[in-house]
């Protein structure tokens, strides 16, 4: 399976504007996807909800404080505090879309 990169994500996105008669440069088109990147972030950071209707929802959720095993030790309790985690819930489209990939996992990981 390939990893996409936000310079490979960038490019993407420029060809697909250029075809569309949209001339945006790589950099401009990289600074877009960096500024959705930060307010995501930043609105994350105050504890807001960021929703993207048919891609998805970005929440924060606390993870409560547990006692964890020391994998060199486990006989030894390790403490682990509550702490914020982010959670991804995807939407309905993207959903739909990323179950018929099966297929293609299966025959990449061959």
């Amino acid at each position: 399976m390939a990893t996409i990169t936000k310079r490979e994500l960038a490019i993407r996105i420029t060809d697909q504007l250029g075809s569309k008669g949209l001339e945006l440069t790589q950099q401009e088109v990289l600074e877009v996807v960096q500024t959705l990147i930060e307010e995501i972030t930043e609105s994350l950071a105050q504890g807001d909800t960021v929703v993207m209707r048919n891609f998805g929802a970005f929440e924060v959720r606390e993870m409560k404080a547990k006692i964890g095993r020391n994998p060199k030790d486990p006989t030894k309790d390790v403490p682990i505090p509550a702490r914020a985690a982010v959670k991804f819930k995807p939407g309905k489209e993207m959903k739909e879309k990323v179950a018929t990939t099966l297929q293609i996992i299966r025959e990449r990981s061959n």
